[in-house]
C-alpha cells in the first residue's frame, strides 16, 4: 500500500497528497509561490526535487533523498519525514491565517511510493507534467506555470529543480517534449 512506505535515503520517491475534503490548497497565485517557498526551504536540505506540479487541491513531488548515513540516524524515516511535516504544518499555518480559516488543511497523511524502475520513473514525470491537461485546466503541459515542465523546456533559465538526472533519458529538448506530448498508458491510476 502506497501510504505506508517508509522514506529511504539515496531512493527516488513519488510524493503527493491533497486537500482535506472538497478545499482547495491553492486560491490564488501567491499561494502556489509561498508552497514553493517553503518545499524550497524545508525539503531541499533533505532531498533532491526532479518534477513537481502543483493542481488547485492536490500536489505531486518526485524527488531522490540524499545519503543522510554521515548524520549518524537512527530512525531515517523519521528523520526524513520531519521535514515535510514541518514543510505541510507551515503552509496550512500560514493559509489558514490568510484565509481566516481552522483546521486540517491535507489529508492526514502523506502519500508516498518508492520509484522502482526507470520505466516507472519516466511514467511519473510524465504524469506530474501532464496532470493539468489530465485534469482539464490546460490544453497542453507548457500551458500550467505551476509545475517543473517550463524548467526543462528552458534549461538557459536558473531553476532549483535538479534537471541533470531526468535529462540523461533524454538527447534532446526536442525528445523530452516529444515524450511529453506522446500518450502514456499510466498502470498506477490509484494517485488521487
Amino acid at each position: 500500500m502506497t501510504i505506508a512506505e517508509h522514506f529511504e535515503s539515496g531512493y527516488i520517491y513519488h510524493v503527493y497528497s491533497h486537500a482535506n475534503g472538497k478545499d482547495l490548497l491553492f486560491v490564488e497565485d501567491s499561494n502556489y509561490q509561498y508552497f514553493l517557498d517553503r518545499l524550497l526551504k524545508y525539503v531541499t536540505p533533505v532531498a533532491e526535487i526532479y518534477a513537481y506540479c502543483l493542481m488547485p487541491n492536490h500536489f505531486h513531488l518526485l524527488l531522490r533523498f540524499k545519503d543522510v548515513a554521515e548524520n549518524g540516524v537512527e530512525d531515517e524515516h523519521q528523520y526524513l519525514m520531519r521535514p515535510f511535516s514541518n514543510f505541510l504544518n507551515s503552509y496550512a499555518k500560514a493559509y489558514n491565517k490568510r484565509y481566516n480559516r481552522k483546521g486540517a488543511l491535507f489529508l492526514d497523511f502523506l502519500r508516498r511510493k518508492r520509484v522502482q524502475d526507470e520505466k516507472y520513473l519516466l511514467k511519473l514525470l510524465h504524469y506530474i507534467h501532464n496532470n493539468p491537461v489530465h485534469h482539464g485546466f490546460v490544453s497542453k503541459a507548457e500551458k500550467w506555470k505551476y509545475s517543473s515542465y517550463n524548467s526543462y523546456t528552458n534549461v538557459e533559465k536558473a531553476s532549483r529543480i535538479e534537471r541533470k538526472e531526468m535529462q540523461k533519458y533524454f538527447d534532446t529538448k526536442e525528445d523530452f517534449l516529444g515524450y511529453h506530448q506522446s500518450n502514456v498508458e499510466y498502470d498506477f491510476m490509484d494517485l488521487e
